[in-house]
């Protein structure tokens, strides 16, 4: 059975006071956020930071521009800073699925931006785009893989996608990439990783569908939800 945490009013009431140096992220991230100035986390931020940094997976519901990208990249980045960084030929650590090449695009420059202080490495891999250029940065070696399941998996057929080495998985708009017909795409993905990860789901909605995702993909997740707040991060 999966672990809820309420969402308003009383998990709002308990979380809008909060504050990104109280979850324990690292100092680097923390003197990137202040030089963004960025201090007061949102609703989703304050609900799942906490969580993901103690290794649970998670599912969160939260609408587009309501801050949730930085909802697991901030948790994700400082565990990726605690561990030795990823060097070429081996396999990246983390994965983010994203459905289009515009929010993959997104992600990538969040990643950009909030890991100017960190040793990490990054590549975005979508449609539309050259596959040699793709692979070749694959194979110098990155910490993080944004993409689309499409690309994806015709890169794991090409061999240029070692999934061995992830530790950490997101899913973001999940329930838009079901609408695009990804369901398989997302399904043979997760089978080729590693069992011991951490998995993380970010949708704007909640249909029976994502609900089957997720107790397809996820081990005993944590449940968020932020209030509509009317407020874009």
């Amino acid at each position: 059975m999966s672990q809820t945490i309420p969402d308003a009013p009383a998990a709002f009431d308990s979380v809008h006071n909060a504050n990104f140096t109280n979850f324990g992220l690292s100092e680097m991230i923390l003197v990137t956020l202040a030089r963004e100035g960025l201090v007061e986390p949102t609703p989703i931020q304050a609900l799942s930071i906490p969580p993901l940094l103690k290794g649970k997976d998670l599912i969160g519901l939260a609408q587009t521009g309501t801050g949730k990208t930085a909802a697991f990249l901030l948790p994700l980045m400082t565990k990726l800073g605690h561990t030795p960084a990823v060097r070429a030929g081996q396999p990246p650590k983390a994965l983010i699925l994203a459905p289009t090449r515009e929010l993959a695009n997104q992600i990538s420059q969040n990643v950009q931006r909030l890991a100017t202080d960190l040793n990490l490495r990054h590549i975005a891999v979508f449609g539309g785009a050259r596959y040699d250029a793709q692979i070749r940065g694959l194979r110098r070696g990155v910490d993080i893989v944004v993409a689309t399941p499409g690309r994806l998996q015709d890169l794991m057929d090409r061999g240029a996608f070692d999934p061995s080495g992830i530790s950490y998985f997101i899913l973001d708009e999940a329930d838009h990439m079901l609408d695009l017909g990804f369901y398989p795409a997302i399904k043979r993905i997760s089978a080729s990783l590693p069992p011991r990860r951490q998995t993380m789901l970010f949708s704007a909605t909640m249909p029976p569908e994502i609900e089957a995702l997720g107790q397809q993909f996820l081990r005993d997740p944590v449940r968020v939800k932020a209030p509509q707040t009317g407020i874009t991060a």
